[in-house]
């Protein structure tokens, strides 16, 4: 038998340590190719949570300047406004709003004073003070307050004239004082069931009358927040 020359084992040692690299080389290959295309995957992940919270947040803007398709709109019930509420009109009217009226007048097409006056009419309320529990609705008036109890009496989707629309959601009294309104119209830029950040309550005994009622939109935050506050919430939006 002839034995391998010293040159020839040098030979095979040389290719299988080549092979050796080269397999190796190959798996680190892969587990790179791996590991780019899970992080592509969760990077794309990532851009798709990212774009629908994006869209999410748009469609909740729409909604809130009034830009909904009608099958979006669904029932509410009264425990959406549950709570303690002040009217923001005493505010405007010893200024501590002006900082809001300045704000909208370098943001829109009027002067502050245009803003503010027309806020004095949209505001415009002697009820400085409305308590919401259960089906009961108490209104204050200076020292006096009238209580109602309200029955949910559906929804009506009116439309601006910019354009833009709106929900009202109405309640019908069927218990309580006399003197408190015969009907409640709430809009609060939401169109289905949510906690109220704040509301325009339309008041009276005329329930058409009311939707026809665009000029006067007394206007509530919670009991809690101070002028401040609200004049920060205002701006925020």
């Amino acid at each position: 038998m002839t034995l391998p020359s010293a040159r020839s084992l040098l030979a095979i040692a040389l290719l299988t340590a080549w092979g050796g690299q080269l397999a190796q080389a190959q798996e680190s290959d892969h587990d790179h190719a791996h590991q780019h295309e899970h992080e592509h995957e969760h990077e794309h992940e990532h851009e798709h949570e990212h774009e629908h919270e994006h869209g999410h947040d748009h469609g909740e803007e729409a909604i809130y300047n009034g830009y909904f398709d009608d099958d979006q709109v669904e029932d509410r019930s009264l425990s959406d406004w549950a709570g303690d509420w002040q009217s923001v009109y005493p505010y405007l009217q010893e200024g501590a709003l002006d900082e809001v009226m300045a704000h909208k007048a370098a943001h829109g097409d009027m002067t502050q004073a245009e803003y503010k006056a027309y806020y004095q009419k949209g505001y415009r309320t002697d009820v400085e003070r409305i308590v919401i529990q259960g089906n009961d609705v108490t209104f204050y008036q200076g020292d006096t307050s009238h209580s109602g109890e309200y029955r949910y009496d559906g929804y009506r989707i009116l439309t601006y004239e910019a354009g833009n629309r709106g929900v009202r959601y109405i309640f019908e009294r069927e218990g309580g004082d006399e003197q408190a309104p015969g009907y409640i119209q709430f809009s609060d830029h939401a169109i289905y069931p949510t906690d109220a950040g704040h509301f325009h309550l339309y008041m009276g005994d005329d329930r058409a009358a009311l939707l026809e009622e665009v000029g006067n939109w007394p206007t509530y935050y919670p009991a809690s927040l101070s002028k401040e506050q609200i004049a920060e919430e205002m701006m925020a939006h």
